[in-house]
């Protein structure tokens, strides 16, 4: 049956369809959404190359709803584990009081102890010295994932100690496969026109109704390779923007935006422009909506980093950021807000 409509009876598949054990919904942001097909042996060998690299089986705490790939790799984790999760309930929505009554029943289980989380929710453990916070830091690991992380939340959580690592992953590869930057052992990763491209035992059987995946898959991403062999993941390729003959990476400008101080998230679209063909518009989260950062100033530290042709043309804040998916902004919604 389908993760995201677990009442509603999957139509019927045929040929190598019926190997599914799984399928997830993709969410659309690009076109129509699509339907995954997993393998039970996908989904457990990512599980099992995840605890290799985390240092072993453990117990985890899930903390992400499991109508989305991220929340089902943590229950599939457990059962490989042979641990029963711990379960916070979303109903509500994410509150840092919730996550620490839910994480002391897992804390309290013998050896390692795991969870995975989306930057919003790790944004909101890390703001206040409080029971939430005193609770992640007991965690082996923190998966972070669904969405990029502002180099600041990271830089401030591990300084906080906990001890976050970095996901990169799909419903297509069963969830993060590249860890830090790193693939999973057995999982191979190569650029091919700038487009990240992976392969492994990991990848999905393909789409429903669609034709079976090959031994890669190429992603909507694009990224590089960073001086330390890493890969930097740099955005979906149709989210690029063209300026004045420049393409500008929207997650390049968000970093550079979410380096400064007092800025807590950002998301950057480009805009039609008679002139441009497209201009850089972003909403900006700040830490403290009440005084905000100079806009001119966040402008400003986009040109240095950058380059004069990424800085922002048109800049707002924002009290949040529209969601279509556990840590995934809306980008469309975004645009709309600037009419």
């Amino acid at each position: 049956m389908s993760a995201a409509h677990p009442d509603l009876p999957l139509p019927p598949l045929q040929g190598w369809e019926t190997e599914a054990a799984l399928a997830v919904p993709t969410s659309g942001s690009t076109g129509e959404p699509k339907t995954v097909l997993l393998s039970a042996e996908a989904l457990t060998a990512s599980a099992e190359l995840t605890h290799a690299r985390l240092g072993g089986p453990g117990t985890w705490l899930l903390a992400l709803p499991t109508t989305h790939i991220a929340g089902v790799q943590v229950l599939v984790r457990s059962l490989v584990a042979g641990a029963e999760p711990g379960v916070m309930d979303l109903a509500t929505g994410f509150r840092a009081s919730g996550f620490a009554t839910a994480a002391d029943a897992v804390l309290t289980a013998p050896g390692r102890h795991y969870t995975a989380l989306v930057p919003t929710q790790l944004a909101r453990l890390v703001a206040i010295d409080g029971p939430g916070l005193a609770a992640i830091r007991e965690f082996d690991a923190v998966l972070i994932g669904g969405a990029a992380t502002p180099p600041s939340l990271l830089e401030r959580s591990r300084r906080l100690g906990v001890r976050v690592v970095t996901t990169y992953g799909m419903s297509e590869t069963s969830g993060g496969c590249v860890y830090d930057g790193l693939p999973l052992d057995g999982v191979h990763v190569r650029l091919v026109d700038g487009r990240v491209e992976i392969s492994g035992p990991v990848l999905a059987l393909g789409y429903q109704g669609g034709e079976r995946f090959g031994a890669w898959f190429r992603t909507g991403d694009l990224g590089q390779v960073r001086p330390d062999g890493t890969l930097e993941v740099l955005g979906r390729a149709d989210d690029v923007i063209i300026s004045g003959g420049e393409n500008i990476a929207p997650a390049r400008v968000e970093r550079a935006l979410t380096a400064q101080a007092g800025v807590r998230e950002a998301c950057v679209v480009g805009l039609a422009d008679p002139e441009w063909g497209q201009v850089v518009a972003a909403a900006v989260v700040p830490d403290d909506p009440a005084s905000p950062p100079d806009a001119d100033e966040l402008c400003a530290a986009v040109g240095e980093a950058i380059g004069r042709f990424a800085m922002p043309k048109r800049l707002i804040f924002v009290l949040e950021l529209p969601q279509r998916g556990p840590g995934k902004v809306d980008r469309r919604a975004v645009a709309n807000t600037f009419g």
